[in-house]
This record gives structure tokens, C-alpha cells and sequence, in this order.
């Protein structure tokens, strides 16, 4: 079911600060409502002399020939995936709405070519806004926007076309996100779909998200997600998915320690702080201090919001070694 629609969101103007600049990660585009939410947390803190939000993030990338394998598994911890990351037809939430679907998935070959020097098969791919946070309740008072499986179906579908990978992205407000992953299980009973979670938009039942505030979620919960991802992988009989959990501070995943993944879920923790370098490895060092058995990990640069955007040497130099980087 359809509870809000995104509506005009693709008509509506680039944020501005106050000197005309405003870095995509420090808004939430309010679907339905039109607001927008303030700065999550004082590492985020986004820096006014940033360039424009056209500055970087639409430059186009010099392409590079990669032949990525054919999906016909699921997610391979052997290869190197490299994504882009928004919400199709919103240039607000990510570089991937930027564009239509077939350039943003020509656009996600160029910028994974970058990566074709590191020793591993590189897979582009897509990570999609799936749920997206709000400050607005909603009719179903659950803080976060839901939307048909059509506007997500042709980007599945060009991925498959093109041998990339999709993630589907959790922001479920109030909203728990086993539940939320029910609701799109006809997206993620493709073989090509995985799966991941956003605590920072993650919240208890008496709060709303943004404004500062960053949300959490308990592994039981994370655990509970991947038990139902893995009876899913088992009914449709698919290839292993990944479950990519979202962090940047330590508060945004309680009880980590007792996560695991299963045969058929793999699953992956990404660092998705943004800042300096040096504040990016911070956050880095705190995430993989304690992860649980098994677990891989995974980097996300940002356009606007680093100082600079990290390049990819720098980004596969860190320890362990990314399986998974994705691009805001």
C-alpha cells in the first residue's frame, strides 16, 4: 500500500545555506511536507565554505571499461561494490537521483572503473533510498515515507540489464526495520537485491527524526532483520544477500556484539560519517573496533560534504579492507 508519495519532490529548488550553499546530507527532503530536517550530529557539522552543491557531485567522471560479473548470484564477498546512493528523481537525497536510470547507471560504471586497479572484480552498483525518513507522522504515524514498487522496478531492472548489484535502503522513523523489510519484500525477492539498514533515522516511539537527533537500533533487532532476510533467501530459494548496517557513532548500534550473519545473509557494517579525512578515520576506528564475528566492512565518501572527498587509494588503504563503497 501506498501511504505518501514523493510528489513534486524532483521539482524542488537545491537547498541553500546562508551564503547559497548547503551540503546534501544535512537536509532531509520531507516527503509529502516539504521541510526540512537540521544537522544530525556535531561530527556532521557541515561546513559553510563547501562548494555549491553542483559542484562536484555532477562532474562527469572519466569513464573506464569494467565487465562486472553477471549477477546471476547475489552478493559475492570476493568482489569490490561500488555505488552510488539517493532516491530516483531526487537530486537532494544522493547523486544517484541526479539523473534518469540509464545514465545514473552509466554514471555508476565511471565512477567504478576508479576502482578496477585494487585486485578484485568491481561490481556497480545502486543503493536506493527505499524508505525515507520525515518529520511528519504520516497516516500510519510512523515518521517515514513509503512509496510503490514501481518507481524502484526500473532500476532493479536496468541493474539486472547492466550485471550491477541494488542495495534498498531502511529510514524507518518509528517503524521497526524488520517490518519495513516485509513491505518491500517484492524487491528484495530479487537476486540482485541486499539489503540495508540506517539507524541515524531509527527512533524510539515518543521522537521524530532529524533535528539533531541520531537514532539506534538493538542487534536483536538487526538479528531479527536478518533471520527474516534469510527465510526469504530460503523460501524463493535466491543466492546470499548482504545486510549493510549504517554507522558513524558507536550510539547508533547497541548489543552490537551479538549480530551474526548466517549463510545467506552476509552481513556488512559501513562507516558513513562524513568530515576531514582525519574525522572520517575516527569514526572509521570506532566502527571496526568492535565488530561482530564475521562481519565485513564497508566506506562511504560524499561529494559536498568531505573535505576533500577521499580519493579511492585513500579509501582502500584502510584496514580491513573495504568490500563495499558508495558515494552520496
Amino acid at each position: 500500500m501506498v501511504r505518501s508519495s514523493l510528489g513534486a519532490l524532483s521539482d524542488l529548488d537545491e537547498p541553500r545555506g546562508p551564503a547559497g550553499r548547503f551540503g546534501r546530507r544535512r537536509l532531509l527532503a520531507l516527503l509529502g511536507g516539504g521541510a526540512v530536517l537540521g544537522a544530525a550530529a556535531t561530527q556532521r557539522l557541515f561546513a559553510a565554505d563547501v562548494g555549491p552543491i553542483t559542484s562536484r557531485a555532477t562532474a562527469t567522471q572519466r569513464a573506464v571499461r569494467l565487465d562486472p560479473p553477471r549477477p546471476q548470484g547475489g552478493f559475492d564477498p570476493r568482489n569490490l561494490y561500488v555505488a552510488l546512493y539517493g532516491h530516483p528523481g531526487s537530486s537532494v537525497l544522493g547523486v544517484l537521483g541526479e539523473q534518469p536510470v540509464g545514465p545514473a547507471a552509466d554514471r555508476a560504471f565511471a565512477v567504478a572503473g576508479r576502482y578496477a586497479g585494487f585486485a578484485r572484480p568491481v561490481v556497480p552498483t545502486f543503493e536506493i533510498i527505499t524508505t525515507v525518513a520525515s518529520s511528519s507522522a504520516g497516516s500510519d504515524g510512523d515518521y517515514s515515507n513509503e512509496f510503490p514498487e514501481s518507481r524502484f522496478v526500473p532500476w532493479i531492472d536496468e541493474a539486472a540489464r547492466r550485471g550491477m548489484h541494488v542495495i534498498c535502503d531502511l529510514q524507518p522513523g518509528r517503524a521497526t526495520f524488520p517490518s519495513q523489510a516485509r513491505e518491500i519484500e517484492s524487491l528484495l525477492a530479487h537476486r540482485h537485491v541486499s539489503l540495508a539498514l540506517d539507524p541515524e533515522w531509527r527512533v524510539g516511539p515518543t521522537e521524530r527524526p532529524g533535528g539533531g537527533r541520531i537514532g539506534t537500533v538493538d542487534g536483536a533487532e538487526v538479528n531479527e532483520t536478518i533471520a527474516y532476510l534469510d527465510s526469504l533467501v530460503r523460501r524463493y530459494r535466491l543466492p546470499p544477500k548482504a545486510l549493510v548496517v549504517h554507522q558513524f557513532t558507536p550510539s547508533m548500534v547497541t548489543n552490537k556484539a551479538v549480530i551474526r550473519g548466517t549463510a545467506n545473509v552476509i552481513v556488512l557494517f559501513q562507516m558513513d560519517g562524513f568530515g576531514t579525512l582525519d574525522l572520517k578515520l575516527g569514526s572509521w576506528n570506532r566502527m571496526v573496533a568492535d565488530l561482530p564475528p564475521g562481519a565485513l566492512v564497508g566506506w562511504k565518501n560524499f561529494y559536498d560534504e568531505d573535505r576533500p572527498t577521499p580519493t579511492p587509494a585513500q579509501t582502500m588503504a584502510v584496514r580491513p579492507t573495504p568490500t563495499y563503497v558508495s558515494y552520496q
